[in-house]
């Protein structure tokens, strides 16, 4: 059985009804997608459990905060691992957690 993942990503503006793509290999299918806050975040990734994903990755966007809420949104549903910036570089160096 191929794992279904989703890399979600967060900026400005976002919106994951249209900034979402999907790429599909033997063994995975990636789900990458867009959001433009914490609470977004959460929504998208309890819709996409339901689309039977089964671990996340969430980008360097996301501070503590922010990945603990995504933790919480999907516990025992999912696995949840973090690419890490202290200060990220395409949110003016700062966390997720100082802007959203």
């Amino acid at each position: 059985m191929a794992l279904k993942a989703a890399f979600i990503f967060i900026a400005p503006n976002a919106d994951p009804a249209i900034h979402r793509s999907t790429v599909e290999t033997e063994a995975v299918t990636l789900i990458s997608v867009g959001v433009s806050s914490y609470e977004g975040a959460v929504e998208t990734a309890k819709k996409l459990v339901d689309e039977g994903v089964g671990a996340f990755e969430l980008c360097g966007g996301f501070g503590h905060r922010g990945t603990a809420m995504i933790s919480e949104a999907v516990k025992g549903k999912a696995a949840v691992g973090v690419v890490r910036f202290d200060s990220h570089p395409g949110l003016e160096n700062k966390s997720g957690d100082d802007i959203f």
